[in-house]
């Protein structure tokens, strides 16, 4: 952990101090990047952590950039600290961010240099010699581009099982048939891709994506390439939250959605119709030899089933006559990497411009029920919500699901009312 780096200005009256300079996290994780900040007098209006500037040269809030979109926190306390955290981590993410807060009694924004930087690195597995004298290995887990953050320690994993947990180079006697994987211990589903350690050819499973979010009701294909040796006796996809693996099809509650397509070195895929919310699960794949079963405790394929949700958030006073409905999941899709949204009101499709945005807005002054979904899953819409404005000094919101948003109180809108009618 690097030492604390303090930006002050005026003797301590305007400051921003950052708890660690760099970080060094892997691809797909999570990452919270912290600070404390001080300030003369006044009340805190904005706070904010930003990598670029706008054309007029302002910063742009990471909530606010497309990037990072379903992927950024804030968390703000009441000691003057506030917390980033960035979420499923990409390499285009490395960079150094800087915080910046604005108060009531100024016009212009403070931000703390230099910031905090951070580096995205992936795993890997190097073999080198035991020693000139030995045939054995030596395995060592490392990184491709920073050296992690902290202590971690290391899982090893053999032809798809845990084998050890250690910090050091893992020493093996090589066999041609043999794979091995390393992952950081807690974070198993980021895991380096197999090496053999003896030739070029071994037993592995490569699983296509390591982490899936599809929309409930739709159909998802979870795919993995394997290689075995002599003769494949038996390959099925199962749940890892199963006692003991077993095939999903003969699992009742998959009956009639699922089936198997490819072939021996695939792409192997598991293909599941009509997803539920009770189908997110982690989904391994296994095989077997005539001498050979691969191993159940390798990590596969995170799936999340998510449905639509109309969120429904009034306007300030400053933003005028307008309530946002805005779109949304749980989790970012990465079925449909660039999603095009269409908005209903009353059941009938809105028309318009800005009907193609996550985000619609609704001028109040009247009562009327809206949903969202996705173009090309136009059947797989949002529950309707019913939002009355028919009263300007009321906002009166009805959901038609069991669950039920929550609202930012508005300063023109003091009486503020949700139910649900599920």
């Amino acid at each position: 952990m690097s030492n604390c780096v303090s930006v002050v200005l005026s003797q301590n009256v305007w400051s921003v101090t950052y708890t660690t300079q760099s970080v060094c996290t892997l691809k797909g994780s999570t990452v919270e990047m912290s600070c404390t900040y001080t300030y003369p007098s006044g009340t805190v209006t904005t706070t904010f952590w930003f990598l670029t500037n706008n054309a007029e040269g302002n910063p742009v809030s990471l909530s606010d950039d497309p990037d990072y979109k379903g992927r950024v926190m804030y968390h703000r306390d009441k000691k003057n600290g506030h917390t980033l955290t960035i979420t499923d981590l990409r390499e285009s993410d490395s960079a150094t961010y800087m915080f910046s807060f604005i108060t009531d009694q100024t016009r212009w924004r403070y931000t703390g240099s230099p910031g905090v930087t951070l580096s995205v690195t992936d795993l890997q597995v190097k073999v080198t010699p035991y020693s000139r004298m030995s045939t054995w290995k030596r395995l060592t887990c490392s990184t491709t581009s920073c050296p992690l953050t902290g202590n971690p320690t290391y899982i090893w994993y053999k032809n798809g099982q845990v084998v050890t947990e250690r910090t050091l180079p893992y020493s093996v006697l090589p066999n041609a048939v043999d794979s091995y994987f390393c992952a950081v211990k807690d974070h198993e589903d980021l895991h380096s891709p197999a090496v053999c350690v003896q030739g070029q050819s071994c037993y592995r499973v490569t699983y296509t994506k390591r982490r899936i979010c599809a929309l409930k009701g739709s159909t998802v294909d979870i795919s993995c390439t394997y290689v075995g040796f002599y003769n494949t006796t038996s390959s099925f996809w199962f749940r890892s939250d199963k006692s003991t693996p077993e095939d999903l099809t003969t699992d009742p509650g998959y009956e009639g959605r699922v089936e198997y397509t490819g072939t021996y070195r695939g792409p192997f895929t598991l293909r599941i119709t009509d997803l539920r919310e009770e189908d997110s699960a982690e989904y391994r794949f296994t095989f077997k030899t005539d001498n050979f079963d691969w191993g159940h405790s390798f990590p596969g394929t995170t799936l999340t089933v998510t449905d639509l949700q109309v969120k429904v958030t009034p306007g300030t006073v400053t933003e005028g006559s307008w309530v946002t409905l805005t779109c949304s999941t749980t989790c970012t899709l990465t079925e449909i990497p660039k999603p095009t949204y269409i908005w209903y009101m009353n059941g009938e499709y809105l028309f318009s411009d800005s009907s193609s945005q996550y985000q619609y807005s609704v001028s109040r002054g009247g009562s009327d029920s809206y949903s969202c979904a996705l173009r090309g899953h136009d059947k797989l819409s949002s529950p309707e919500v019913t939002v009355d404005t028919s009263s300007l000094s009321c906002l009166r919101v009805t959901y038609t699901s069991r669950s039920i948003c929550s609202l930012i109180p508005s300063e023109d809108l003091p009486c503020t009312t949700i139910y649900s009618t599920g």
